[in-house]
This record gives C-alpha cells, structure tokens and sequence, in this order.
C-alpha cells in the first residue's frame, strides 16, 4: 500500500501545465511536460507534507477517484513516514516502542519525514503493527 495524491495539471499559454493537489493546496508547482509536472510535483509535495508533520497539521488522506488526476506519491522518507503514523493507528509511540524493544525518541524518528530508517527498521515496525513491509519501484 503506497500513498498517492491526485494532482490535476492544466495547461498553461504558451505552453507546459500547471499542477496542483486535490488535497494538499499549498502544494503547487509547474512543468513544461507532463513527465517534469510529475517530478516537480514529487518533490513539492513531499516538502509541504513535512512541513506538515513539523507543525503538527493532520495529514489529509488522499482522495482515491479523481478523473484525469496523476496520482503521485512523495519521496520514500516521507511515504515511510507517514505508512508508520498510518498503521500505528490509535496505538501510542511508547506502545510502540515496547514493541520494537527500544526507545520512544527511537519510534518517534520513524515517524519523521527528514528521518532515513532502514529497512530493517521498517520490517521491524511492519512486523511489531501486524504488517509487512513491502517495497517497489515506480
């Protein structure tokens, strides 16, 4: 299960489109072609989610059915992230922690986008949420 956000693009005169998030409207950007549009929009919305987890703003879930939107996903750092918030659920970071046989501090960067936790890290958490770590290349 990834997280990917709709993100309509709208040309613009002359030429090149105009992106923006359904969900996330401070993430906006712009490109020359749909594949520039789709890199650009990788990264801007990235940026604006970890901005959000830094000031404590909920994250919106993404809506799943927009026509002609291109469903696009923030970088691996922050999809982890925010897959570890997503499947703690209603769990606490110290029932967390517990779990994974180490600190609070220690759970709580796996839930920080600026965070880079590694693999075995991530199946360690999949495992301690009843999960599985899954990973692809897009």
């Amino acid at each position: 299960m990834g997280i990917h956000y709709p993100a309509v693009f709208e040309p613009q005169e002359p030429s090149g489109f105009f992106v923006r998030f359904i969900d996330v409207p401070e993430a906006i950007t712009q490109g020359k072609t749909t594949n520039e549009c789709k890199f650009n929009g990788a990264e801007v919305l990235s940026h604006i989610l970890e901005e959000y987890v830094e000031a404590g703003r909920e994250i919106p879930s993404p809506t799943q059915v927009v026509i002609n939107a291109h469903y696009i996903a923030p970088d691996a750092k922050v999809q982890a992230a925010l897959l570890v918030r997503q499947a703690r659920g209603n769990r606490s970071l110290a029932e967390l922690a517990r779990a994974l046989e180490t600190s609070w501090p220690a759970a709580k960067r796996l839930e920080n986008p600026r965070h880079y936790p590694t693999i075995k890290q991530l199946e360690k958490a999949a495992a301690a949420m009843g999960k599985r770590l899954v990973l692809a290349f897009e």
